[in-house]
């Protein structure tokens, strides 16, 4: 007996592989869309058990408040933090996994009342966050280290060296190729990026129609 909508697919790739471009043209044509990191930052600056977690782990001073009032989050030196310290990281992502994975529960459960088909979860860290249990399909995203390194200085994330580091902080792209049902190569233009998502597209369709349909 097949199961009820959503098919769940995870998306995940290394820094500047085009992973976010992919997610969102799959939103363009039809998908449900979770992005774990935009969750994350939300639940930093709304959800009172992160703030106080954060403020234990880096102390009160990264949040500050601007001038109309609104919260905000040094990330920047969170950053700086964590990526020197492999135990700030791992304390970090003990707290805000759990907070995220529930948030997860959610969106499924929206995306099963709005009749979706495929519900995308967008994740950096897929595998180091446990994320990747439960999901039908994993597509990784892929491209050449130097260009996901321009990618990511290009989109203000770091200089040269600081991606690097970020980099190292994650699976190796080949780990990644691992463990993936689909495989996408980014190489090209956004155009033939695009083209390449709208067939892997037709092909998540067709394997969520195997795996789901309305419970008998």
């Amino acid at each position: 007996m097949k199961r009820s909508y959503p098919f769940l697919v995870g998306v995940t790739g290394g820094l500047g592989s085009g992973k976010s471009a992919v997610c969102h043209f799959l939103a363009e044509m039809g998908c449900a869309l979770f992005e774990s990191d935009v969750v994350a930052k939300t639940l930093q600056l709304q959800d009172h058990e992160v703030i106080d977690g954060i403020q234990t782990l880096f102390g009160s001073e990264v949040y500050s408040f601007s001038d109309d009032g609104q919260l905000l989050l040094d990330r920047k030196k969170i950053a700086a933090t964590v990526f020197s310290s492999s135990e700030k990281l791992a304390a970090l992502n003990a707290l805000m996994h759990p907070k995220v994975a529930a948030a997860f529960c959610k969106a499924r459960e929206l995306a099963n009342q709005q009749n979706r088909k495929i519900l995308v979860k967008e994740a950096a860290i897929l595998f180091e966050s446990g994320g990747n249990v439960g999901l039908d399909a994993i597509v990784v995203v892929v491209a050449d280290r130097d260009e996901r390194i321009a990618r990511a200085v290009q989109k203000g994330m770091g200089t040269p060296e600081e991606i690097v580091r970020r980099m190292a902080t994650q699976w190796p792209q080949e780990k990644l190729i691992a463990q993936a049902d689909y495989l996408l190569l980014n190489k090209g233009s956004l155009a033939e990026l695009k083209r390449e998502t709208a067939a892997l597209f037709q092909k998540l369709l067709v394997a969520a129609e195997a795996v789901c349909g309305q419970v008998e």
